[in-house]
């Protein structure tokens, strides 16, 4: 005689598996993927209200005829700055404002003075402290702090690398979740089919929010690095850095003066795009850095290296290795850059879809909590059920992710811990 009661048993154990760990996932890290969420959505809004706040600094009537950018440089040097010229970032465009960079002792990392200069008079229409290679000023760079680690430091930022490693396994459990209830429309609730339309865009955060993570971060260095898919670097001959370096350096070379010639030999080995940015040499015989900075599509992010009149090294964008584009295509679509508003609007409902799916999964915990303890999720005992095969499978890749990802692993074994706790308190109760 044949019974059809275990495939029932273990496709439920699996779905109780699943919505245990979906329970504990969404009431512990929910308030970090809700902050996240909305930290985000902030930053990608804030191109357009950057433009507004500081347009007396990035706006000037434009102008046909534009002096040297020597002359710009000087300009800006005479304001007596208190750090030691370092960069500049030349005009994009008629109306725009020429940025001349400063390293200053006392800002944050990758931070640098900028003074803005119009390019058609050599007025100086003020100064701002810049944020890294994307030259972010400081309203944006607030926001990105507060996005990446609460303005709290290093030590913040194991918040975004928490909600970044748990959002990717609470949108594929939810998944299974609404999969496995799909045949029965009348249990289907908006939380669902909310996480569903959200649910590619909540794997890309995930994952490119975690390239810059720092412990997941530094796995997917390495991963890369292995098959061979790291970003190449700009070898500048007497000098350091690279393209893509952060760090700054104070400029020890002969001056500005040869900058228009330096810019005019890297426009014709074939730098063309609009914005810019041209380092001045590390050492007195080293070379400048040209390097293009233009964010979105086509991409545009070839470095050179001048001495004298000749390109003397290069890296092109079209040479990098695949992991390398995806990872720039990647980290400029999670910052809304890549493809202009319409990236900001596709961040803006995927952002806002987080935001109301963890709070539409507090209001369903707060209505169906018991009168007292922690919460009601599935049963105990679940795993039990489970084939003994998948489920030392799933083990051995709980324990692959939780090292790659290290602040999953030890949460999820916080979770663990807790349950057992209130499983104890339950029974003695």
């Amino acid at each position: 005689m044949t019974t059809t009661s275990t495939p029932p048993r273990a496709s439920f154990a699996w779905r109780g598996l699943f919505l245990r760990l979906h329970f504990y996932a969404g009431v512990l890290v929910g308030p970090f993927i809700l902050i996240a969420s909305l930290t985000g959505v902030l930053y990608a809004l804030t191109p357009q209200l950057e433009s507004w706040v500081y347009s007396d600094q990035l706006r000037v009537p434009a102008t046909s005829q534009q002096l040297p950018l020597a002359q710009q440089v000087d300009a800006a040097v005479a304001t007596a700055p208190r750090g030691s010229l370092v960069a500049v970032r030349p005009a994009p465009e008629p109306g725009a404002t020429t940025r001349v960079l400063f390293a200053e002792e006392g800002l944050g990392e990758s931070e640098r003075r900028a003074v803005f200069v119009d390019p058609g008079t050599g007025r100086v229409t003020g100064d701002l402290v810049v944020y890294g290679t994307s030259g972010v000023l400081p309203l944006r760079t607030t926001l990105d702090q507060l996005h990446r680690n609460l303005m709290l430091g290093e030590p913040g930022r194991l918040y975004s690398e928490l909600a970044a490693s748990w959002l990717w396994v609470v949108a594929l459990g939810g998944l299974v979740l609404w999969i496995s209830r799909a045949r029965n429309s009348k249990r289907v609730r908006t939380h669902g089919l909310i996480g569903v339309w959200v649910l590619a865009g909540a794997l890309f955060l995930s994952a490119t929010g975690l390239t810059w993570s720092a412990y997941a971060g530094e796995n997917v260095g390495v991963l890369r690095e292995a098959v061979g898919w790291s970003t190449p670097t700009l070898q500048i001959p007497g000098g350091s850095g690279g393209h893509g370096d952060h760090t700054e350096h104070t400029s020890t070379g002969g001056g500005h003066g040869d900058i228009d010639a330096v810019l005019g030999s890297a426009r014709s080995w074939g730098v063309d795009a609009e914005l810019v940015e041209i380092s001045l040499p590390a050492t007195p015989d080293g070379a400048w850095k040209v390097v293009e900075v233009e964010k979105g599509l086509p991409t545009q992010g070839d470095s050179v290296a001048v001495q004298g009149d000749a390109v003397v090294a290069s890296v092109e964008f079209d040479d990098f290795p695949l992991g390398a584009k995806l990872t720039k295509w990647g980290i400029d679509a999670h910052m809304g850059v890549l493809f202009g508003w319409p990236n900001q609007l596709l961040l803006l409902l995927i952002g806002g879809g987080l935001v109301a799916l963890v709070v539409l999964g507090y209001r369903m915990w707060w209505k169906r909590r018991p009168t007292s303890g922690f919460g009601r999720p599935a049963p105990r005992g679940q795993w039990r059920r489970a084939p003994r095969g998948a489920l030392a499978g799933l083990g051995l890749g709980a324990l692959l992710v939780g090292w790659f990802a290290p602040l999953l692993g030890i949460s999820l074994v916080v979770f663990l811990v807790v349950d057992v706790l209130l499983g104890r308190r339950a029974k003695t109760a």
